[in-house]
C-alpha cells in the first residue's frame, strides 16, 4: 500500500512499487485522494498539508483496535517502540516504516498469543458495516471464534456491596516507625536524605488524634524538588492506614501527578489484597469516566459516521481498561482527536444526568465501582476539585475524608475559587433545562428529562407527578437551543434569556476598550462591574429571579415526595428502585442549591455590594466569536468556605508543594504569610505546623538564568527569530512558555518549517490537533523535539533527562488585571507586592520544569529585558542569573556553559554576534 508522511520539513510518499520520494503538498493531497494511503495521525498530517478533508488508513486507529488500553506515543518513534520494531532513521524512511508497522499490527491479529483477541471479531463486523477503512484490510486476519462472543456489557464484572467500614482507630505514629517505613519504601541501598526524613516525620504529625472538634491538625510543608516528598508522605500514610484501618486521601491538581502517585504507591501497597480488592484507588469527577449507558446508546445508533467508529473503538477499550478512566487513564489521549469532534465527552456523564440504580449497567458502572473501592481503600488518589465538591455535596457523609494531603498545594486556592463560585450563564442555564425537560430535538439517543427518569414515581404518586409537570412547565423560562443567536438578533425568549440579553447590552455599553487593542476588534472576552447597573438589567433580574423560584419550588416539592416514598415504600419498590430514588434525591438537591445560589446572586444586583463577594457581568469570546453571557460571583477569599467545608470536618490536613511559600529574598516580610493566607489556615483557630525542606540539587552548578536584553517588546519577527535560534543552539529540548495564545501561534507559524528542515520538530498547544497530555508524551519521548504552550505547561509537566534542557519564557507572566484580580489586590492592601507574589510563584513553577533530577542541567531563558530585579528571588538560591544579549545566550546554551564566566566568544560566534538578531517575517 502507498504510504504518506508529512511534517513541517516536507512530504514523503512511498509508492506501491517500493519507491520513496519527496513530493509537494499538492501531489501528496492528490495521492491521498486517489487511493487510500497509510498515514500516522490523520488530523496532524491534514494540518501539515493544509487539507482538512484528508482521509486514509491511519495506523493509530489500527493500533487502538489491535491493542486497546495499551500506551503508545503517536509518532513514528513511539509506534516503533510500542511494536518493538526498528524506528525510522529519518523522515524519508517513515513511509517504509509505516508499511512495516501496518504489517506488524496485521500479523498480531493472527498471533495465537494475541492478548486482546476477545471481542475483536464481533467489533470488526460492526466496523465493516460502518465502512471503517481498515475493516477490509484486516478482516482476513481476524479469525472467527468457535463460540459466539458475548456482548461487551455481559463480560464486564459486577461490583459487590460491602459492609460500611468502621471509623479508624485513634493511633499515634512513633517517629522511629515512620523513618523505618520510609527506609523500607526507598530501599535499603538508597541514600538517606535528611530533608526527606525530617519531612516525613513532620507529615506524621497530622495523623495524631484530634484534640478538639472542628480543629484539625494542620501542616504546611514546603519540599524542594528532589526531596522525594511523594514517598515522604506515603510512608506515614501507609503506616497509619495499616494501624488504624482508615483511609488517607491524597489530592493533586494535575493528572500527571496522579499517574506518578499510582506508580509510587506500589512500593507501599500491592496491586490487589488477598481478597481481590484494591488498596489504592484513583478517584476523579464523573465526567472523566466512561458512561456505559451512553456507550450503549452510541453503539445502538446514537452515533453515526465517524463518531460511530470511535464508539466501537471505545467499546474495544472498555473490555480491557483498568478503571474506565477516559481522561488521563489508560484510554489513549490521542484517540478522541483522531475523530475531530467531542465524541469522547459524549461518552461520559458531562451533564450530571446519571440515573444511578435506574441504569441497566449500574452494577457494572466504572464510577460506582471506584466509589465503592475508595470506601474500602487505604489510599485514595483524587484531585482538588473532587475533594472539595465531595465535601460540599457528597452523597455519603461517611465516605468524606478525614485525613487529607493536598500535593501541589499551591493550587488549592484556585481550586477553591472555582468550586465555591456561582455563575449564572447561558451555558449553565441550558444544561439545567436539559436536565429538567430532556433534549429539545427528537434524536436517537435516550430521553433524559425528569418525566422520563421518574415516570414510575409520577404514575404512583399524584403529588410527585404534579411537581414534575410544574417543574417542566416552569423550565420553559430557561434558555433553549439557539439562545445566543436570539440574543444577538435582539429577540430573547423567556425571562432568563431576557436577563442575559440585558447583561450583554450593558457589558458592551460599558466596554472601555472597544477601540483599543483588547476590545471587540481583538476578540477578547469583556466584563464590567455589577454596580450602578441600568434599570433594564435590574428589572430583568427581578423577573428572572421569579422564574427561577418557580422552578425551584416544585423541585423542592418533588424532593419531599421522594422522601415520603422512601419512608413508606410501596410494594413494587425494590432495593434497586430505592437506590435510584436516593440518587434522584441527591441530584434534585444539587439543582435546588444551584438555583438558590442564582437567586441570591440576582437579589443583590442593584443593591449594596457584599464585602465578602465580587460580582461582575461578562461576555465570553474566543477568536472574535461569542460563546457565553454570564453573571459571576466569587468569594473575595475562597479559603473561608474551604476552611468551613473541608478543613473543619477533617482530623488532619497537610498542604505540600515545592513552591508553597513566597520567595521574597531579602525583602521585608514573612515568606509563610502567603502560604497561610492561601491555605485556609488563617480561618481555623489552631496554628499550622510550618515545615520546609530545601532541594538537594546544586542549582548553581546545574542551572542558569539568562535574561535577554536585545529582543524588543512587541517585535514579533524578532521574538520568532530568537525562539528559532535558541532551539537550534539547544538542538531541541526546549519548552517555550507564552503568556498569549496568539503570540504563540504566530511564533510557531514562523519557525516550524525552518526547524523541521533541520531535524528539530516543534509542537504547540492550540495549534497541533493533539491533546496536551499527548503533546507532553511526544516531547518527553523525542530529545530533539520542542514544545510551545501556555499556562497548562507551566505547572505539573514532569520531563526529566535530556528531553527538556531549556525553558524559554516569552515574557514576564503578569496577572491579568481583570475585575476579580483588582478586587483581591485592593483587599490585600499591598498593592504591587500582591502582583509580585503571584508572578514569583508562576516563575518558580516554570523554573521547576527544568531540573527534575540530580543529573539534569539546563538554561532558563527570559526574552524580556524589562524583567524586574525584585522578581529574581523566584529562582532557587545560588542560581546564576545573567543579563546577556541573545548572541551571548546562544553561545552559552550551545556550549553548555553554566555558572562559568565567558572569557572569549569563539571567532565563529564573534562573527555571529556582530550581526543583528535573526528576524523571521
Amino acid at each position: 500500500m502507498p504510504a504518506l508522511h508529512a511534517n513541517h520539513g516536507g512530504n514523503w510518499l512511498r509508492s506501491p512499487t517500493g519507491e520513496t520520494g519527496a513530493v509537494s503538498k499538492g501531489d501528496a493531497i492528490m495521492a491521498a485522494s486517489d487511493t487510500p494511503v497509510l498515514i500516522l495521525n490523520a488530523p496532524l498530517v491534514a494540518s501539515r498539508l493544509g487539507y482538512p478533508d484528508l482521509s486514509g488508513l491511519d495506523l493509530l486507529e489500527l493500533f487502538a483496535f489491535v491493542h486497546p488500553a495499551r500506551f503508545c506515543v503517536p509518532t513514528p518513534r513511539g509506534l516503533a517502540q510500542a511494536l518493538e520494531i526498528e524506528e525510522p532513521a529519518g523522515d524519508e524512511d517513515v513511509p517504509k516504516f509505516l508499511q512495516l508497522a501496518a504489517g506488524a499490527l496485521v500479523a498480531a491479529c493472527e498471533n495465537p498469543d494475541w492478548f486482546e483477541r476477545q471481542g475483536a471479531w464481533s467489533v470488526l463486523q460492526s466496523m465493516e458495516r460502518l465502512r471503517w477503512p481498515w475493516a477490509q484490510v484486516i478482516k482476513p486476519h481476524v479469525a472467527r471464534p468457535e463460540k459466539a462472543e458475548k456482548w461487551l456489557f455481559a463480560t464486564l464484572p459486577e461490583w459487590e456491596e460491602t459492609p460500611e467500614r468502621g471509623a479508624p482507630r485513634q493511633v499515634e505514629l512513633p517517629v522511629d516507625d515512620v523513618l523505618a517505613q520510609l527506609d523500607h519504601l526507598t530501599g535499603e541501598a538508597a541514600e538517606k536524605r535528611e530533608g526527606q526524613r525530617a519531612y516525613s516525620a513532620d507529615t506524621a504529625r497530622i495523623f495524631a488524634p484530634r484534640d478538639k472538634q472542628e480543629l484539625p491538625h494542620m501542616a504546611l510543608a514546603q519540599a524542594g524538588t528532589g526531596i522525594g516528598k511523594t514517598l515522604g508522605y506515603l510512608a506515614p500514610s501507609s503506616l497509619w492506614a495499616a494501624a488504624s484501618g482508615g483511609t488517607v486521601w491524597v489530592s493533586t491538581f494535575t493528572k500527571n501527578l496522579q499517574r506518578q502517585l499510582r506508580s509510587e504507591s506500589r512500593r507501599a501497597w500491592p496491586v490487589k489484597r488477598p481478597d481481590g480488592t484494591p488498596p489504592v484507588v484513583v478517584r476523579k469527577g464523573r465526567e472523566n469516566y466512561l458512561c456505559l449507558l451512553n456507550l450503549e446508546d452510541a453503539l445502538q445508533g446514537g452515533f453515526a459516521g465517524r463518531p460511530a467508529i470511535l464508539a466501537q473503538l471505545v467499546a474495544r477499550w472498555a473490555a480491557f481498561t483498568r478503571d474506565g478512566d477516559m481522561i488521563g487513564g489508560d484510554l489513549p489521549g490521542w484517540l478522541g482527536t483522531l475523530f475531530r469532534k467531542r465524541g469522547i465527552a459524549a461518552l461520559t456523564d458531562q451533564r450530571g444526568e446519571c440515573i444511578y440504580a435506574g441504569c441497566p449497567h449500574y452494577r457494572k458502572c466504572f464510577i460506582e465501582r471506584a466509589a465503592r473501592d475508595s470506601a474500602q481503600a487505604d489510599l485514595v488518589i483524587a484531585n482538588h476539585a473532587l475533594v472539595m465538591v465531595n465535601a460540599a455535596r457528597g452523597r455519603d457523609h461517611a465516605q468524606r475524608p478525614t485525613r487529607l494531603i493536598f500535593d501541589e498545594g499551591h493550587h488549592v486556592f484556585e481550586a477553591a475559587d472555582s468550586t465555591f463560585a456561582a455563575t449564572l450563564s447561558g451555558q449553565e442555564a441550558i444544561e439545567l433545562r436539559r436536565w429538567i425537560m430532556g433534549p429539545e430535538r427528537k434524536n436517537r439517543g435516550r430521553r433524559r428529562g425528569l418525566a422520563a427518569r421518574l415516570a414510575d414515581v409520577a404514575s404512583y404518586d399524584d403529588a410527585g407527578g404534579e411537581a414534575i409537570e410544574d417543574a417542566c412547565e416552569a423550565g420553559a423560562a430557561l434558555p433553549g437551543e439557539g439562545w445566543l443567536q436570539r440574543l444577538v438578533e435582539g429577540e430573547p425568549s423567556g425571562e432568563i434569556e431576557q436577563l442575559l440579553a440585558a447583561v450583554r447590552t450593558a457589558t458592551y455599553a460599558r466596554d472601555e476598550s472597544v477601540n483599543g487593542s483588547k476590545g471587540q476588534e481583538a476578540g477578547y472576552g469583556i466584563e464590567t462591574e455589577a454596580s450602578g447597573l441600568p434599570g433594564e438589567v435590574i428589572e430583568a433580574a427581578g423577573a428572572a429571579a421569579e422564574a427561577l423560584a418557580a422552578i425551584r419550588i416544585p423541585l423542592i416539592r418533588l424532593g419531599g415526595r421522594l422522601e415520603a416514598i422512601m419512608a413508606d415504600p410501596p410494594d413494587w419498590l425494590d432495593g434497586q428502585g430505592r437506590a435510584r430514588i436516593e440518587g434522584a434525591r441527591f441530584s434534585l438537591q444539587w439543582r435546588v442549591d444551584l438555583i438558590a445560589a442564582w437567586e441570591a446572586l440576582l437579589a443583590r444586583l442593584g443593591g449594596p455590594a457584599d464585602p465578602e463577594f465580587v460580582d461582575w457581568l461578562a461576555v465570553d469570546r474566543s477568536d472574535a466569536r461569542e460563546f457565553d453571557v454570564a453573571i459571576h460571583r466569587r468569594w473575595l477569599d475562597p479559603m473561608k468556605p474551604f476552611a468551613r467545608t473541608v478543613l473543619e470536618p477533617a482530623h488532619g490536613v497537610m498542604l505540600t508543594s515545592a513552591t508553597l511559600t513566597d520567595r521574597i529574598g531579602s525583602q521585608a516580610g514573612d515568606p509563610w504569610e502567603s502560604a497561610i493566607d492561601r491555605s485556609g489556615a488563617a480561618h481555623i483557630e489552631s496554628q499550622p505546623l510550618l515545615s520546609a525542606a530545601q532541594s538537594p540539587f546544586d542549582y548553581a552548578a546545574r542551572a542558569e538564568v539568562l535574561i535577554i536584553t536585545d529582543v524588543k517588546k512587541g517585535d514579533l519577527p524578532g521574538l520568532a527569530g530568537a525562539y528559532a535560534r535558541l532551539i537550534e543552539a539547544s538542538k531541541g529540548g526546549v519548552l517555550g512558555l507564552f503568556t498569549a495564545i496568539r503570540r504563540m501561534r504566530a511564533v510557531h507559524g514562523r519557525i516550524a518549517d525552518r526547524l523541521a528542515r533541520e531535524g528539530l520538530p516543534i509542537y504547540a498547544q492550540h495549534v497541533d490537533p493533539i491533546d496536551t497530555g499527548t503533546l507532553v508524551d511526544i516531547f518527553r519521548d523525542d530529545p530533539h523535539a520542542s514544545l510551545l504552550g501556555t499556562d497548562a505547561l507551566r505547572d505539573g509537566v514532569d520531563v526529566p533527562g535530556r528531553s527538556l534542557r531549556c525553558v524559554v519564557l516569552e515574557a514576564v507572566p503578569w496577572p491579568r488585571p481583570d475585575i476579580l484580580h483588582k478586587a483581591r489586590r485592593a483587599a490585600s492592601g499591598s498593592g504591587s507586592q500582591y502582583d509580585d507574589r503571584i508572578i514569583r510563584a508562576r516563575i518558580a513553577q516554570a523554573f521547576g520544569r527544568l531540573i527534575r533530577n540530580k543529573d539534569d542541567t539546563g538554561h532558563f531563558v527570559v526574552l524580556s529585558a524589562a524583567f524586574p530585579s525584585r522578581l529574581l528571588s523566584a529562582f532557587p538560591e545560588g542560581t546564576s542569573v545573567r543579563r546577556v544579549t541573545l548572541d551571548e545566550a546562544l553561545h552559552r546554551i550551545e556550549h553548555g556553559l553554566i555558572g562559568e564566566e565567558t572569557e572569549q566568544i569563539a571567532e565563529t560566534d564573534g562573527n555571529r554576534s556582530s550581526q543583528e538578531p535573526d528576524t523571521i517575517p
